[in-house]
């Protein structure tokens, strides 16, 4: 038997990118040029026409620790080893 993990929530990434840009009242344009990446691609990732990488989401304009950027992937995942209910 297989067990597969649970796909990652990336609506949550892309809602937790858009409220820390909003957070800091940065457009696009401001974020591309703090981060290094393109508008295009932050447009992009916020709107989910991609997913990006870890190269992508490693920039640190946003001044957040990247597990805190990508915890929403798994924010309802179980640990693996938990007991399950």
């Amino acid at each position: 038997m297989t067990i597969l993990p649970p796909d990652p929530d990336l609506a949550a990434l892309r809602v937790t990118l858009a409220r820390l840009r909003v957070e800091r009242n940065w457009t696009f344009d401001e974020l591309a040029r703090r981060s290094g990446l393109a508008r295009r691609t932050l447009i992009d990732l916020e709107h989910g026409r991609t997913t990006g990488s870890v190269t992508t989401w490693h920039a640190h304009a946003l001044g957040v620790p990247i597990d805190e950027l990508l915890g929403s992937l798994c924010a309802d995942h179980t640990p693996p080893g938990t007991p399950q209910p």
